[in-house]
């Protein structure tokens, strides 16, 4: 029984969680031999000033701005 936690920034829509948990859970269905009803997937959305990549955090990196706006975070 795959158990799998996905971080993500606040803001992803219902339907883009909905087709991610499609195609990971069809991918261990593939790769792991898993039935579906025994992928797990939980989400945990994180907001863009809790989490830093390369020593910035994701709400001061201008490289990430437009995802940042984007997703209200």
């Amino acid at each position: 029984m795959p158990n799998i936690t996905v971080e993500l920034l606040r803001g992803r829509t219902v339907d883009q969680r909905r087709a991610f948990a499609e195609a990971v859970t069809a991918h261990a269905v593939d790769i792991l031999g898993a039935r579906p009803q025994d992928v797990r997937i939980v989400y945990q959305e994180i907001s863009a000033d809790v989490v830093a990549n390369g020593g910035v955090l994701a709400s001061e990196d201008a490289s990430r701005a437009d995802v940042v706006a984007k997703h209200g975070v």
